[in-house]
């Protein structure tokens, strides 16, 4: 498959996820009344808001919770998240620093609306990113928290410092999609300028993303976003919630199922597996290498056994059933190859037992 050892974000404990919930309940309840959060909110612009109350009252919890100086709820999930938040640090035509990797195609997309001219460095190398930042001329940085290659072992915090280092005023926006409420910390409570993720992949509603960070840079952004239109209603602010509430404790139980499935495969438990590794591909999952090129029928047949073909929104509250699904676009650009014989398993709310059967009975369908 990858023939390379990978390097996972290492995932919070059930027990630390746990606190997690805990501490957000506590931040809404010093942010809301009791008979508020008993609603669905309120809609449109109110005076002296110029959004729904209740969409500012969520957005001081989120800035509370993440430890922000502020935080806002956007439009068009988390790719129009990082879209604006790059946005409120550049100008059209500047040049802007990311990883020697493939970029994430909607990202990609943002930099080519922006006319961005784009240097990389090896984020997996700390003297590289000093010398780069020390020689080039760039006006802002943007940084994915989880892995674009298979053998990418940075570390989002160690990053930051090594630019911090150099210049300590350069704007730097964090990817935090398919990190946030797995990992301790995300960007910008390691330092990063904004830090951005959609809200959809923890439970929540579709189509809403998340900036918290910066409090110039985000009130710069609810200015120039000032229509009804663009505003996210009450409704959907209190959605976020209560999906945001739920999504740390069933994010690292299915991080718990994915190690042991991970250490059962590996210890030969089924047969025709070759080897099983854990990677962030770009959400936490186990890719599993096949004995034969026979990855495209094996997910025919999980498909047929209750795996669900693809995602929704990768970790929507839509998907409970474990995903059998092929390896994702960057690590396809990385290895075009391990198409052929890999594949991509999300165990989602499923326990190990589901997940080995659904895979065994698979393997051995296509043999048959």
């Amino acid at each position: 498959m990858i023939g390379m050892e990978t390097y996972p974000l290492k995932s919070i404990t059930v027990e630390e996820a746990t606190e997690l919930q805990f501490a957000l309940v506590d931040a809404v309840t010093k942010e809301f009344k009791g008979s508020e959060i008993l609603t669905r909110g309120d809609l449109g612009i109110v005076p002296g808001f110029n959004q729904p109350k209740t969409t500012n009252q969520v957005e001081k919890v989120l800035a509370h919770f993440f430890d922000g100086e502020a935080a806002m709820l956007v439009r068009g999930a988390g790719t129009m998240a990082i879209r604006l938040a790059i946005h409120s640090m550049m100008k059209a035509g500047e040049t802007i620093l990311v990883h020697d990797a493939p970029i994430y195609p909607t990202t990609k997309t943002s930099f080519e609306m922006m006319g961005l001219t784009v240097i990389t460095a090896n984020f997996n190398c700390l003297e590289e990113i000093r010398a780069v930042v020390e020689k080039e001329t760039i006006q802002g940085v943007l940084l994915q928290f989880t892995r674009q290659k298979p053998d990418d072992s940075y570390d989002c915090g160690e990053v930051i410092a090594a630019i911090k280092a150099v210049k300590p005023q350069l704007p730097i926006v964090t990817d935090d999609n398919y990190a946030a409420l797995k990992v301790p910390k995300i960007g910008s409570q390691l330092g990063g300028t904004l830090a951005c993720f959609s809200m959809f992949k923890l439970l929540g509603p579709e189509g809403i993303g998340c900036i918290v960070g910066s409090a110039s840079h985000i009130q710069k952004l609810k200015k120039e976003n000032y229509s009804g239109g663009l505003q996210v209603q009450g409704f959907e602010a209190i959605a976020v919630l209560q999906g945001l509430i739920y999504a740390p404790v069933a994010l690292a139980i299915s991080a718990k199922v994915t190690e042991d499935v991970c250490k059962r495969l590996n210890a030969g438990e089924i047969k025709g597996v070759k080897k099983a590794y854990i990677a962030n591909a770009q959400s936490k999952v186990l890719l599993v290498e096949l004995e034969e090129s026979n990855a495209v029928d094996v997910l025919i047949e999980a498909e047929k056994l209750g795996a669900a073909p693809n995602p929704v929104g990768a970790e929507s509250k839509y998907e409970f059933v474990p995903m059998f699904y092929r390896l994702s676009g960057t690590f396809r650009a990385a290895n075009p190859m391990a198409e052929k014989n890999t594949i991509r398993i999300n165990p989602m709310r499923a326990g190990s037992e589901t997940v080995l059967r659904i895979l065994a009975q698979s393997i051995q369908q296509t043999q048959n």
